[in-house]
């Protein structure tokens, strides 16, 4: 009897998708064991790609506030059948699930797919992810949903080129290297190469996927960078005032979203710094509490 697999994601650009795909490849080379459904999500007002620059900075308070927006019904199809396995694939936007993934969350057609369904998260980010991560082990609780696995795919570029091509890639729908900027996101080679992870999942699926985040985390599946979970921690704090600020000026909105785009863009590159100068300097003290952090980060437990 055919195992039922699906794969949830929204995207702009592809690049989730083609990350998903590659992901499934195995389940999709082996159609006598297992049936693939591709579920993308879809808004009933969606977001522009390209981004204009206003736009983009202005779905932040929402965003980070996790308000969620329409979605259109997923198919029948998706509604009616019992699946044994979810993909489920999704961005980052401002240290949060991105408002596509959380209106999918809380849309209420979220638990009945889900419900005691092994689940197993995927990203695709420039490179902060952690938390975010967190926050979508939350909804997976309260949903009743199985964490069995997590797979985050990043830029492996340094911090301040990705914020470039990132930016880059949002604005003007440009991945490719330009001058001295190179392509933007995750790599093709890596994109490629995600589907030996399909193939892990697979080799698990007989014992319930038990062990399966630890051999995932063995092949690359989830790497941790101390200094970024630190500059996560100091943006949620940050990012906490001002969605709530600019939620509730809302007469003073465009101006209070002008301001944020300002200091977003400082504290990038100067408060940024400052915090991987004490990163450096404290990591004799922090070693132990970091890799007890890096531990917890890369697995699936959720903390009480």
């Amino acid at each position: 009897m055919q195992k039922n697999i699906l794969v949830i994601y929204y995207t702009q650009t592809g690049q989730l998708e083609d990350i998903v795909k590659n992901i499934a490849r195995p389940f999709e080379e082996k159609k006598d064991e297992y049936r693939v459904t591709y579920y993308s999500i879809r808004l009933k007002e969606d977001f522009p790609f390209p981004w204009p620059s206003d736009v983009f900075f202005n779905t932040f308070p929402e965003s980070y506030l996790q308000i969620p927006s329409e979605i259109l019904p997923p198919p029948q199809e998706v509604l009616n059948t019992k699946f044994d396995l979810i993909l489920f694939g999704y961005q980052v936007w401002y240290l949060t699930p991105s408002i596509p993934t959380i209106s999918f969350l809380k849309s209420g057609f979220a638990e009945s797919i889900m419900k005691n369904v092994p689940v197993i998260t995927i990203s695709g980010t420039r490179n902060m992810w952690m938390l975010s991560q967190e926050k979508l082990k939350v909804y997976l609780k309260h949903l009743n949903a199985k964490l069995v696995g997590n797979i985050a795919l990043v830029d492996r570029h340094d911090n301040y080129t990705s914020v470039l091509t990132i930016l880059r890639w949002m604005t003007t729908g440009k991945k490719e290297k330009s001058g001295m900027l190179p392509a933007a996101g995750v790599s093709d080679e890596e994109i490629q190469g995600s589907v030996k992870y399909g193939r892990i999942i697979e080799k698990h699926f007989k014992n319930n996927f038990e062990n399966l985040q630890p051999e995932l985390v063995q092949n690359g599946a989830v790497e941790i960078r101390p200094f970024l979970v630190r500059v996560e921690k100091v943006g949620n704090k940050i990012f906490t005032v001002w969605s709530h600020l600019i939620i509730k000026k809302k007469e003073k909105r465009p101006l209070l979203i002008k301001f944020f785009k300002v200091y977003l863009m400082a504290a990038i590159w100067i408060i940024s710094p400052v915090v991987l100068i004490f990163h450096i300097l404290l990591a004799p003290l922090l070693w132990r509490k970091r890799q007890k952090q890096r531990e917890y980060l890369q697995g699936i437990k959720l903390k009480q």
